[in-house]
């Protein structure tokens, strides 16, 4: 079970629900929310204000959003390590990898395991060619943070599971990298059409 009075970070596809849902169980005790699409270093300013604002007794600052950037993580790393006194943080997102190995370490972690659904992709992977390619990224061009990464794992999920193809270790060290890269916002175009490649080149070897 989340340990709501000691802080953390949640991992769970319902992020505002589950926020709401700490909230009501913390009560009479002061919660203030932060919920955010995509969870910026002004955001991270904001957070850092209110914590700063002392407090007799407990108050928990909820902090919830699809992805974090990585400016606004460095920025939280200090009062996470060393929180004012009666400040409590707990850090909601959808995916363990949205945050830094630095945050994660400083904030027990749990994640909610639920059932991932997926739709079906637009392109067949297994006898992708460059005119399907560059259709599908032409159509996934404008993707937020959140989405892009999302998509990855959709193309994982599809390969594995749907396709059920037997992926080379430059495709799957390709799908790992892609997602570091849109982590650290890289021009996803280039991204995908660097994994989607790995397909076409398992094509031609005739896989």
């Amino acid at each position: 079970m989340f340990a709501f009075e000691r802080g953390g970070i949640l991992i769970t596809s319902d992020i505002e629900g589950r926020a709401r849902e700490i909230e009501t169980s913390l009560s009479p005790l002061r919660t203030v929310l932060f919920m955010r699409e995509d969870f910026k270093i002004e955001d991270a300013k904001e957070v850092i204000g209110e914590a700063y604002k002392s407090e007799e007794n407990t108050k928990t600052l909820i902090l919830g959003a699809k992805s974090f950037t990585i400016p606004a993580q460095n920025a939280l790393l200090k009062i996470l390590e060393e929180p004012p006194r009666n400040i409590v943080f707990i850090l909601i997102a959808p995916n363990k990898s949205t945050f830094l190995p630095t945050v994660r370490s400083r904030l027990n972690l749990t994640q909610e395991h639920t059932q991932r659904h997926f739709e079906p992709l637009s392109i067949t992977l297994k006898n992708l060619d460059l005119a399907s390619l560059f259709a599908f990224v032409k159509e996934n061009e404008r993707l937020k943070k959140h989405e892009a990464k999302a998509l990855l794992e959709q193309i994982a999920y599809h390969a594995i599971h749907i396709e059920k193809l037997p992926l080379s270790a430059s495709q799957l060290e390709g799908l790992e990298k892609g997602i570091r890269l849109v982590e650290l916002n890289s021009r996803f175009q280039s991204v995908l059409v660097m994994i989607l490649m790995n397909f076409i080149r398992e094509v031609k070897r005739g896989r």
